[in-house]
Order: C-alpha cells, then sequence, then structure tokens
C-alpha cells in the first residue's frame, strides 16, 4: 500500500500583488501594440498574489544565464531542506528510510542533480536512488507521483521522498514582448514542495493506478526556446484550449477503474490557469467547487509549475482531508501536451507502526549517517503544510 502523504509547502519571502503586476506592464510596455490585451488576459488569470524568489527590482534585470543559474542553485540549496525536513515529518519518517528521491524542476539546472547534495547534506542513505526530471514542465508534479508508485509497486515497503522546486522568476526575459509572454509574467510564481510517498501506514492518498496521456503534435504548444539568455517561454495561443482533448483522459484512465471521474469525492489538478479549470468542469459536467483547493492555489501563488498539485493537496490536509476510503484523482498537466494521472483512495494510518530501516554501521561501528544541522529561510519566507 503505498499512500502519498501530506506536502509540506514553501513560498519565498518577496510578494508581487496583481495591482502591481499590472502597473509594472504598464509602465515596461506603455507603448506596445497589444498592451490592452495583454492587461486584459493578466487580470482574468484570477491570480491575485505571487511570491519572488529575489525582489521585484533584481528579478526584472538580467544578469545573464549563468548568474541566473547561480542563484537558482544558491537558493534551492538555501531553502529546500528545511521544506523536506517538514514532509519527513509529516510521514514519521527520517531521511534513513527514504529509498528514492524525485526531484522535479523544469526553472534552473544542476548536475549533479540535487539529489545528489541532498543525499550528501541531510542524512540520506548513500544508495538512495536518485530520479532528476527537469523536462516535463508543470505536468512533472504528477509525474513524480506516478513514479514513485511505480517504485513502490516493484519494491513493496520502499519510502519514495519527491521534491519540487520552481523558481519560475528566473525565467523572466524581458525581450520577449508577445501577448504570450507577457501573460506569463504575470501568470507565474515561485515555490517549493515535498511530499513522502509511504510503502506502508501513513495519511493521506493511498494511490491505486495511474497513467499518462500526450495528445499527438502538440509538443510545440508548450516549449522553451533555448538561447544564449537561457530558458525562453513559448505558449501556443491553442494552450488553453487543451482540455477539451484531456478531460476524456481522465475520464478514461477512471473508468477503467471502475470508477465515474466526475462522482470522485476529491480532484487535486494542475491549475495552468482559469480556464483549464472552467473547461474540466464543462467537460466533466462538475461543480467548480470540485477543484477549490487548485483554484485557492492559482489565486495566492499563481502557477507555480510542477508544485501546483502538492501545494493543492496541501490544502485538502489543511482542510481536514476526506472520509476513509473516498476516492479521488491527482492529475498534472504541461508540454507534450501531456497529462500524468493517479486514482487513489483516502487512506488513515490506524496507528500502524513506522517500519524503519537500521542506522548503517561500519566495521569501527560508528554511524554513517550524519545528522542535519538546524536550518533558517530567509525572514518572511512563508512556510505552509
Amino acid at each position: 500500500m503505498a499512500t502519498l502523504c501530506r506536502p509540506a509547502i514553501a513560498v519565498p519571502e518577496h510578494v508581487i500583488t496583481l495591482e502591481e503586476t499590472l502597473d509594472l506592464a504598464r509602465t515596461l510596455h506603455a507603448g506596445h501594440p497589444q498592451l490592452g490585451l495583454a492587461l486584459r488576459l493578466i487580470e482574468n488569470t484570477g491570480v491575485r498574489t505571487r511570491h519572488l524568489v529575489q525582489p521585484i527590482e533584481e528579478t526584472l534585470t538580467h544578469p545573464g544565464f549563468a548568474v541566473r543559474n547561480q542563484v537558482y542553485e544558491r537558493e534551492a540549496k538555501l531553502r529546500v531542506p528545511e521544506v523536506v525536513e517538514r514532509a519527513l515529518g509529516h510521514a514519521e519518517l527520517e531521511a534513513r528510510d527514504v529509498d528514492l528521491i524525485i526531484y522535479v524542476s523544469c526553472t534552473g539546472f544542476m548536475m549533479p542533480s540535487m539529489t545528489a547534495w541532498l543525499i550528501n547534506t541531510m542524512g540520506f542513505r548513500s544508495d538512495t536512488r536518485q530520479v532528476p526530471i527537469a523536462q516535463l514542465g508543470c505536468a512533472a508534479g504528477g509525474a513524480a507521483v506516478n513514479r514513485a508508485h511505480d517504485f513502490c509497486r516493484a519494491y513493496p515497503g520502499a519510502n519514495v521522498l519527491i521534491v519540487a522546486c520552481e523558481f519560475c522568476s528566473l525565467c523572466y526575459q524581458p525581450t520577449d514582448l508577445g501577448v504570450g509572454s507577457l501573460l506569463s509574467n504575470g501568470l507565474f510564481g515561485d515555490a517549493i514542495a515535498a511530499v513522502v510517498m509511504r510503502g506502508h501506514g501513513g495519511t493521506g492518498v493511498h494511490i491505486e493506478r495511474n497513467g499518462s496521456h500526450l495528445v499527438p503534435n502538440t509538443e510545440n504548444w508548450i516549449s522553451y526556446g533555448i538561447k544564449e539568455t537561457g530558458f525562453h517561454f513559448q505558449l501556443d495561443k491553442r494552450v488553453p484550449g487543451t482540455m477539451e482533448m484531456l478531460a476524456p483522459a481522465l475520464r478514461s484512465l477512471a473508468g477503467a477503474h471502475g470508477w465515474d471521474v466526475s462522482g470522485l469525492g476529491f480532484h487535486i489538478v494542475h491549475a495552468g490557469g482559469p480556464r483549464i479549470l472552467d473547461d474540466l468542469c464543462h467537460f466533466l459536467n462538475m461543480e467548480p467547487a470540485n477543484f477549490r483547493y487548485s483554484r485557492a492555489t492559482l489565486t495566492e501563488r499563481g502557477n507555480i509549475a510542477s508544485a501546483v498539485v502538492f501545494d493543492a493537496l496541501a490544502r485538502l490536509f489543511a482542510d481536514g482531508g476526506v472520509p476513509e476510503g473516498t476516492p479521488g484523482l491527482i492529475a498534472g498537466f504541461g508540454p507534450g501536451i501531456t497529462a500524468e494521472m493517479s486514482l487513489g483512495s483516502w487512506a488513515e494510518n490506524q496507528g500502524e507502526p513506522v517500519r524503519r530501516r537500521p542506522r548503517a554501521i561500519s566495521t569501527s561501528d560508528i554511524t554513517l549517517v550524519h545528522p542535519v544541522a538546524p536550518r533558517r529561510f530567509p525572514a518572511g519566507t512563508t512556510i505552509t503544510d
């Protein structure tokens, strides 16, 4: 039984409001021929606040791709460990109990992956497997849940740590002036999420089935242009309508499991924008309240890429969860166009004992697991569970 436990979430301390975003757009792009359209699109996103890893003055400058990637690595190493510690605490596990770390991010690059740094600095075993996912964009949160489920099925009793670190603001490109780019400047935010899938026990979503669906011939609809200045986000105008193509995949996966996707007790989906949620209501014949957690994430934090599904799931936990056995859906959507979907039922721990791995001991009877030093986030960082 693989159970996705309560996620830990943190957003940076620098906040930008919708009003500030609109004022900046009017100032920076005063002569843009489609400024009025861009402003209307930004207002219609429903995003009211976003969190940024740097002050807005630094966010708007472009010191070069190398410097930006250095900021990504520095801030990730500063902020990720505390979120991981809380996620492990929610799952009632320790670092040595983790068998696989999945790290997802599409907003910065490290090699070796962040997984290697976490293993070396946080007391994870040296035989912990590593799966970095860098090219699935917003769908990567759902993909990470699916790959964790696959691993737990292949290795019963194994535990998986998932980390999503997205600093979308580091992808801001001041020379990209298309309407799609201007819209993305008012849509994306920064966040870190971590969550554990326990092989035995735990309270959360007992994952029962997962699946993927790629819409043929849409690989250019969401993409990065890789240039000297870094990642340039490219968004096709047809993207907002993709739920007409992906909603049937959600219904099909649930049907194969003997469930009706429209009648499930909870729906945790990636909210790339308000139309995604509106169209899901339409094509799946559901009420807007079914997607209230995803919409709250969009409103308060913007599109935080792969971290959206974990932030929305954390809101379900904060709301008290749902009754034992309630069926539900978790789904991420992103480049491809790809849907990564999983089905599960709410499970309570029922006092099942934690199955801990013994500490590794050297021939001289000295523990190989090092204690983790206390870590602090920068003042003002918002930390939520």
